[in-house]
This record gives C-alpha cells, sequence and structure tokens, in this order.
C-alpha cells in the first residue's frame, strides 16, 4: 500500500468519526480491526456493538474493565468510565498507528497493564517508518492526556485532507 492510499483510508475513518460525533455516538472501540475496506480501498467503521448514543455527549460506564480494549482506550476512559467523542479521537490516533504501521500492533511488548502505566507516565507510541510527519503530529494530539486538549473530529477529517493535498 501507498501512502497516498493510506491517507485516503485514514481519511475515509475519520469523515465517518466526524459523522457520529455530529450525532452524538461514541464508538468506544475504534480499533484497524472494526474497520473495513471495500475492493476500492474505501474504509468504513464498523462494530458498533460498544457504541452509545448520548445527549450531552459523554458516557459513564460503571462496569469494570472486562471487555475494554486497553491498548485503543483513553486514559480517562480507563481511569474513570468516562467515554466521549474525545476518547474516540485518543483511539483514532492509536488507528493513525496501526494504519502507518501497516497493521502492527501497538504496544507490542507490553501488557494492558504495563501500557497503563507507560501511558500515564506520558509514554506514546513511536513514528511508524512508513509516517509522514505531519500525520504523526496529528497522532501526537490525539495522545494529549487532557481529553480538551484533542482535536475534534472535523479539525482532524479537515488536516488529514490537507496532508493528502500536500502528500501528492
Amino acid at each position: 500500500l501507498r501512502v497516498k492510499t493510506l491517507l485516503q483510508m485514514v481519511g475515509d475513518a475519520a469523515a465517518g468519526m466526524e459523522y457520529l460525533e455530529s450525532k452524538c455516538c461514541i464508538h468506544r472501540d475504534l480499533a484497524a480491526r472494526n474497520c473495513l475496506v471495500t475492493e476500492k480501498n474505501v474504509l468504513k467503521i464498523s462494530d458498533f456493538g460498544m457504541s452509545r448514543e448520548e445527549a450531552d455527549g459523554v458516557y459513564a460506564s460503571s462496569g469494570g474493565l472486562r471487555q475494554v480494549p486497553v491498548k485503543w482506550t483513553a486514559p480517562e476512559a480507563l481511569n474513570y468510565g468516562r467515554y466521549s467523542s474525545e476518547s474516540d479521537v485518543w483511539s483514532f490516533g492509536i488507528l493513525l498507528w496501526e494504519t502507518f504501521s501497516l497493521g502492527a500492533s501497538p504496544y507490542p511488548n507490553l501488557s494492558n497493564q504495563q501500557t497503563r502505566e507507560f501511558v500515564e507516565k506520558g509514554g506514546r507510541l513511536p513514528c511508524p517508518e512508513l509516517c509522514p510527519d505531519a500525520v504523526f503530529r496529528l497522532m501526537e494530539q490525539c495522545w494529549a492526556y487532557e481529553p480538551g486538549q484533542r482535536p475534534n473530529f472535523s479539525t482532524i477529517y479537515q488536516e488529514l485532507q490537507s496532508i493528502r493535498k500536500r502528500h501528492r
């Protein structure tokens, strides 16, 4: 896969998530494993089994961590059960990383608990070899510890479109 194709695919993912965000829908399980790709390389968000629609855009989970995909989940969701579009943005940053590392698993040498501790101490995934610098900067914004510091999906989509145009 060429970088241009990867940029198109993550742009499709951002457009889908922008739509969900506009409908106050929180996916809660955004990851490469939950994306479908058509024969024309159009990416579609799938697996809405964990998604929730909330009028205020925030879903508070009282359950434990039984089914939580820790390596894709934002700190505030892991620590406080607080899911929002901002926590989906964190997961989108991991999806970007998965895409530009051509399907590698995030934090491959860390257990779930080690990953949580690593992230809490400010650790983040490294830039994948194929990843344009501008995309990695966007990933880093998605991984801001404070949810309010992360871009929304409209901003992410616009930035990816801009990167794609510059990358031709």
